[in-house]
């Protein structure tokens, strides 16, 4: 921009600024969010200077500040709408990625301190997700068998993990207490 661009906007802004104002104030509550849309329609017009028409030059205002005060009322819309959403939702709190590595630290130094019948019975029914008959079959004992060992498994991996005062990963703690694998 040149000079004689300065000028002109200068010009410009002296001249409409109050109209302008006035235009958004009557249309907008809040002061801070008029000042804002004042300010968003002079750079509208600073970058858009060329095309602004000498002889409708305030039109050519009040059409911009009408586009930036529905670009206002749709922003608070979406704000209210999710606002809305929160509190449907209500408090929701994300896990640390830490506390998950902890525990799942912790799982697996219990898990390591467990016999290797253990591991084998929890390999098959949490790892590999074979089903209690097929489980027994590779165990080669009957599938009550299979459920007495996977809960005496479970039993001791519990205890190691409390043992040590470490928290657990949340899904490993689920994992460990389902009925069946």
């Amino acid at each position: 921009m040149n000079t004689s661009d300065e000028q002109r906007f200068t010009e410009l802004y002296h001249e409409h600024h109050a109209a302008v104002d006035a235009y958004v104030r009557r249309r907008l509550d809040g002061a801070h969010a008029v000042d804002d849309v004042v300010a968003e329609v002079f750079l509208t017009a600073w970058r858009r200077l060329e095309e602004i028409p000498r002889g409708a030059v305030l039109p050519w205002l009040y059409a911009t500040a009408r586009r930036s005060l529905a670009n206002v009322r749709r922003a608070d819309q979406r704000r209210g709408n999710l606002a809305e959403a929160v509190a449907r939702n209500g408090r929701q709190y994300a896990d640390d990625p830490a506390d998950g590595v902890a525990g799942s630290l912790a799982v697996a130094a219990a898990f390591d301190a467990l016999g290797e019948r253990d591991k084998e019975v929890l390999r098959l029914a949490l790892w590999e997700e074979l089903p209690a008959r097929q489980a027994a079959k590779v165990l080669g004992c009957t599938t009550a068998t299979f459920h007495v060992r996977l809960h005496r498994a479970r039993t001791r991996l519990r205890h190691h993990l409390t043992t040590t005062g470490t928290t657990p990963a949340p899904r490993a703690l689920t994992t460990l207490g389902r009925a069946d694998a």
